[in-house]
Formats: C-alpha cells, structure tokens, sequence
C-alpha cells in the first residue's frame, strides 16, 4: 500500500512539474508575441538553419523565404538523394562569415515568438535574395507576395541548388513529415561551431539555474556538455554571451 502511495505522489509531482514548465513557457511566448518590435538589429550572426539566425540571443526568421528543414532531404540531378536542409544552413554560414556584421530589420513576430526581418550582410546583400537565387530557400508566397519571386526564376532556370533535381517545398514536407520537424527549442544553436568558430559553451547550472557560460582553456570547458534542448548553446564570442544576459564561469 505504501509503495501504490508513493507511486502515485512522484506521479503527481512530476505532472504538476510539467504543468509548471509548460505554464512557463507559454508565458514566455505569449510575453515575446506581445513585446513591441526592435526597430533594427546588428551584430554577429550565428546559424541555426537555412532561414533562420541568432544575434545576440535573439532568434530571427528571415522573412518571405523557406529554406529546406535541417532534416529534409532532396534529389540531386543524377536522383540521389543529399542532405538539402544542412547543405543549405552551411552555404549561409559561409555567405555571412565573409561579411560581417548582419544587419536586419523587423516586421513581425512568428507565432514561436521569433522575430521576423529583412537583414542584409555589412556589404550591403540581402541574405533573403541571396539564398533564393542560389537555389537554397524558395520565394514564399504566403509571405513574399513575390517579393524574391525572379530570383527564383533565375535559380530555376539555371538548375541551382534545390533546383537541380527533385525536391518538395518545405512547407509541403514539414505538413508530410511533422514528427521529423525540429522544434524552436530542439534546433542548435550551435551550428556555427562547424564554420565559424563559435565556441564559448553557454551552460545552464543543474543546481542553482544560472546561465554561465565556459571558455576554452577554462577548468570545466572540455567537460561541459550543451544541451540546446534546456535552453543551452553555444556563443561565438564572449561580448556575445554577456549581451545575452550569461555570466563567465569563475575558474
């Protein structure tokens, strides 16, 4: 009787724990949805996927384009099959390393809570343009109304990136493949550590909650282990981490 008791009481707890999360995190959005807009923002940019960026702890959705999901495959010219999604988080990585910083301005917020913007590298190229006219994001006409709609002929035309063989659209695959789809949450932050030399490790302490982050060469560097799924990542600079609201760690 008293092992059915404690059963039931963790069972309890453990709801009343994720209601509590859950709570917190709704909160969280309905607070980002309901927060006016940034007229403008600047800074170091790191990648989360083909659409979709950091600064400065801010997560920003680049508008009037789709980029294939981190997980979506496509066909090259020849049928095989080749990872589109990452191909093309990578070709971005490349495109803003080679002038920084990244400019964007807003003009909503997506109902994850993200800023929505236009952003342009420090030369002055739209990243939006960019992509569709290689071929690594499609004209998103629910959004564009067209706006990159002959960069996407010329992709076509020319059999660039996506355009090369066959592909779905990602709003077609994310409806085809929900389970699949990377949450908000579960998408990396660190994706910039692949190319762009991110790697200032943003912890989040399992004791006391603080957000510390961890530079290499530091004591408890090479042992700590980022889950972005806690709401753990990686900066690309130490300047980008206090900005973000972390601490360094003490030794």
């Amino acid at each position: 009787m008293g092992l059915i008791f404690l059963g039931v009481a963790t069972l309890a707890a453990a709801v009343t724990q994720f209601v509590i999360r859950s709570t917190a995190s709704l909160q969280t959005r309905v607070t980002n949805w309901t927060e006016p807009l940034p007229g403008s923002m600047e800074g170091h940019a790191s990648v989360i996927d083909g659409d979709t960026v950091e600064i400065a702890g801010q997560r920003i959705r680049f508008n009037g384009i789709d980029a294939p999901e981190s997980r979506q495959y496509c066909d090259d010219a020849k049928g095989f099959d080749y990872p589109c999604g990452r191909r093309a988080a990578q070709a971005l990585d490349e495109f803003l390393a080679a002038s920084r910083p990244l400019h964007c301005s807003f003009v909503d917020r997506d109902r994850y809570g993200r800023l929505v913007g236009n952003c342009n590298r420090a030369d002055g190229r739209s990243v939006q343009k960019w992509l569709v006219e290689v071929g690594l994001a499609l004209d998103w006409p629910r959004y564009s109304n067209g706006a990159f709609a002959a960069e996407q002929v010329s992709a076509k035309v020319a059999h660039r990136g996506v355009w090369q063989g066959r592909f779905d659209p990602p709003w077609d695959w994310r409806a085809a493949n929900p389970d699949r789809v990377e949450t908000v949450s579960e998408q990396s932050t660190g994706f910039g550590l692949l190319g762009s030399g991110c790697k200032v490790k943003g912890n989040i302490s399992v004791n006391s909650g603080e957000h510390i982050y961890h530079l290499p060469g530091q004591e408890y560097f090479d042992e700590t282990v980022i889950t972005p799924s806690k709401g753990e990542r990686w900066f690309c600079s130490e300047a980008e981490a206090r900005a973000a609201g972390w601490r360094r760690s003490k030794r």
